[in-house]
């Protein structure tokens, strides 16, 4: 699997807290299909199955209207058949349809890069989710506010503030400290990942904990580029060479090698020939390779 792709204009963020991601890998993190964790989420509660339910029910006898007005025709039999077929299963295949939508809605976007850093700051605020008009003993009509309580997370990263990230406030959310690792995907219309549009569910690296209203990521693959991208952070870089000019540690008595020593010959009579015998030719020193080893 290939993570990582050449930025056209360069990363303005540090390479190591914002690292790009191909196209690939990124539509395998937020998937056209739903997954589990989506189909979950849209499930919904009693209230939404009924209503998926009765929209069902609806549909079906559409397709027995249709049977009953139009005329008998092998087409007209099809349509009517998958009418009822398509209507009558909304209450199953509903949650996946809406799941589907709302990845579309971050796939569109072609660049996104895998982001690792910590919570600059944790607070809960209470947020407006609807309004509803009741009418109380004394027959007034009167406008309820619904709020819920949420958690604020601001995620930044040594280049600077990467973003807020705001959720419901669950039961787990209160283990999370300011300093706390995050890491998520962050999504971008330009190569140089500059500016940021959208952020993905959130995964708190200390306590192995999803931060997130909507699971968009296909956690199973974001759980392997993590730890992918961790063992090439780890991996030690390549050796570098000593330099005596600026190494204090350098020391040259350590990796020169000692002189060979020289056996004394015993001399040996020069033999006489009758041919001039030409100068010696003065060869200049072997020099050797110090050798060295780090």
């Amino acid at each position: 699997m290939t993570l990582c792709q050449k930025t056209a204009e360069g990363d303005r963020h540090d390479s190591t807290m914002l690292t790009p991601i191909t196209e690939d890998v990124f539509k395998q993190l937020i998937p056209a299909v739903a997954t589990a964790q989506q189909y979950r989420y849209y499930w919904g509660k009693f209230q939404d199955v009924l209503s998926r339910v009765l929209i069902s029910v609806v549909g079906a006898l559409l397709g027995l209207v249709l049977r009953a007005i139009l005329p008998p025709n092998f087409w007209f039999e099809i349509l009517e058949f998958s009418v009822a077929i398509i209507a009558g299963l909304y209450w199953l295949w509903g949650p996946a349809y809406q799941a589907g939508r709302r990845n579309a809605e971050y796939r569109r976007y072609p660049y996104a890069g895998f982001w690792q850093g910590e919570v600059s700051d944790v607070y809960i605020t209470e947020d407006l989710v609807g309004t509803e008009e009741r009418v109380n003993k004394q027959g007034e009509l009167m406008v309820v506010e619904n709020r819920q309580r949420r958690l604020n997370l601001e995620l930044a990263d040594e280049a600077g503030y990467l973003g807020k990230v705001k959720v419901p406030l669950v039961r787990d959310h209160r283990v999370i400290r300011p300093g706390d690792r995050a890491q998520l995907v962050a999504i971008s219309n330009r190569p140089d990942l500059d500016p940021i549009l959208e952020l993905s569910d959130v995964y708190m690296a200390d306590y192995g904990l999803w931060v997130s209203d909507y699971p968009y990521l296909n956690r199973e693959v974001f759980a392997g580029i993590s730890q992918q991208l961790s063992r090439r952070a780890s991996e030690p870089g390549p050796k570098r060479r000593r330099d005596p000019a600026t190494d204090p540690a350098y020391d040259p008595g350590f990796y020169e090698a000692p002189p060979r020593p020289t056996e004394e010959r015993p001399d040996r009579p020069r033999q006489t020939s009758r041919f001039r015998q030409a100068p010696p030719r003065s060869r200049p020193p072997k020099r050797r390779t110090p050798r060295r080893e780090f």
